[in-house]
């Protein structure tokens, strides 16, 4: 299993402090896996148990890997950023009584950039046979702001990939070498638009005939 260093820890808390988030949330799974998964955030689950894509999300993500014959020990799974990005909202009780609680929410590009020196040495650490991103956040993470998952969803990409220019830096820039990539949707849009899930499924398909095809 591959184990992000404790410093790279310790600094990306550091880089978060003061931001509307919590928890910190590594990524897991092997050093060559099948595929190297980036979502966007964790949520409220993840935070809480200190474990990548649980709750009813991970549970549409393990099927959607069963489909092509993996588990999630055959992969390693990150997201753009670790820590749970979350919004103070009033919840109306049973009772009628109104309550303050903590919904989750997309991470903001700051947050994104706060924790890019750790999905940068993922990036860099890692051999996946592809790179899967849920979601735009992590595709738009690694291919800029124009990227759009409805556009590319299914699609196998060979391009450079965006990285932290520096520590002290806001800038992402190119990588000069290349990287497979195949965008999907997030496993937990289709509880919100369940007309995404064909799309979700043809993805996976083509996902899993990339893998199948690379063992022949």
């Amino acid at each position: 299993m591959f184990e992000l260093p404790e410093e790279l820890v310790k600094l990306g808390m550091e880089r978060i402090e003061g931001y509307p988030v919590e928890g910190f949330v590594k990524g897991k799974g092997p050093k060559t896996p099948s595929i190297l998964l980036i979502g966007e955030a964790p949520g409220e689950n993840e935070a809480i148990k200190g474990v990548p894509f649980i709750g009813r999300a991970g549970d549409e993500l393990s099927k959607s890997l069963a489909s092509i014959g993996l588990t999630r020990d055959d992969v390693y799974m990150t997201s753009a950023v670790r820590s749970r990005p979350y919004v103070w909202r009033e919840k109306k009780e049973k009772n009628g009584e109104l309550t303050q609680r903590k919904y989750n929410r997309p991470p903001t590009q700051s947050e994104v950039v706060a924790h890019a020196p750790i999905l940068d040495y993922e990036l860099k650490s890692i051999v996946p046979q592809i790179i899967v991103t849920l979601g735009n956040v992590g595709l738009k993470r690694l291919l800029g702001k124009d990227a759009k998952v409805s556009v590319l969803h299914g699609q196998l990409l060979q391009q450079p990939i965006r990285h932290l220019k520096s520590l002290d830096s806001a800038e992402f820039i190119w990588s000069t070498e290349s990287y497979l990539i195949i965008p999907t949707y997030h496993p937990a849009s289709v509880f919100y638009r369940p007309s995404n899930r064909d799309f979700l499924e043809q993805d996976w398909i083509n996902i899993g005939n990339y893998i199948a095809n690379r063992k022949l």
